[in-house]
């Protein structure tokens, strides 16, 4: 059986990677409203960081449990995840934090935002002002410096 889990149109959808093949509870993703929707082949502009959860038992109207946004013509690309101890096994799903690019048009500084995943409305933890414009659709990925250690 097939279900919709938003009716608002998210994009770029992250899980915790320490989930992937497994059950999961929740998803992380940008939401690109209708009047932020480019033509063809761009990337859609997202304005707000949204937490899902999945689970279809859930009573709630919708399914987001946790939202930012972030700010008057300020727009982000994709979030990510980032366990607070990778190495827990059990630790629960969504501790750690979501980190995102967000750009604002108006003053043309762009932040790489931190927040915290478990709280309700996605807290920033740290910001971090950047020199230089990061475009909307870049991907990015984090790697633990013993990984890069061994490459």
């Amino acid at each position: 059986m097939r279900l919709p889990i938003s009716i608002r149109n998210v994009e770029l959808g992250v899980i915790n990677q320490a989930y992937v093949g497994k059950k999961n509870k929740f998803v992380y993703g940008s939401v690109a409203e209708e009047s932020m929707l480019p033509d063809h082949d761009s990337i859609p502009k997202c304005a707000e960081l949204v937490k899902l959860d999945l689970d279809v038992s859930s009573n709630r109207d919708g399914r987001t449990v946790a939202s930012r946004i972030y700010g008057p013509n300020c727009y982000g690309g994709e979030p990510f995840f980032v366990a607070r101890e990778p190495e827990n096994p059990n630790a629960e799903e969504d501790d750690g934090y979501l980190v995102s690019f967000v750009h604002d048009e108006k003053t043309g500084e762009s932040r790489f935002l931190v927040m915290d995943a478990k709280s309700s409305q996605l807290d920033i933890v740290a910001v971090l002002k950047l020199p230089r414009r990061v475009p909307y659709g870049f991907h990015g990925l984090f790697v633990k410096e013993k990984d890069l250690e061994n490459m």
